[in-house]
């Protein structure tokens, strides 16, 4: 089965001061275009450089961040707050609440 992560292979040109930019599809897909984003690097001792995206929130968590979920999450901090939960001990009484 293929690989079903994208990857990036191609060569980057050094501009003054040592500049390097990122294409702009990885630097999407890594979230580098977030405020806060950093590229740690890493020379190893043959020779190769290695680069690895760091961004205050990682790409998997992104979604958790997003304006709508961030309503949610409000919304249930309000009912909690409020005393508007139903707690469950087990499967069964958690499917008769939701017929309540």
């Amino acid at each position: 089965m293929a690989n079903a992560r994208e990857t990036y292979h191609g060569f980057l040109s050094i501009q003054t001061r040592g500049v390097l930019a990122l294409p702009p599809e990885v630097r999407k897909r890594l979230l580098l275009d977030s405020p806060g984003a950093q590229v740690e690097v890493t020379e190893r001792e043959d020779g190769v450089i290695e680069l690895r995206p760091h961004v205050p929130i990682p790409a998997n968590q992104a979604w958790f961040w997003t304006d709508a979920w961030q309503v949610r999450e409000r919304q249930a901090d309000e009912d909690l707050a409020a005393g508007r939960v139903t707690s469950c001990n087990d499967g069964e009484s958690f499917l008769a609440s939701l017929s309540d």
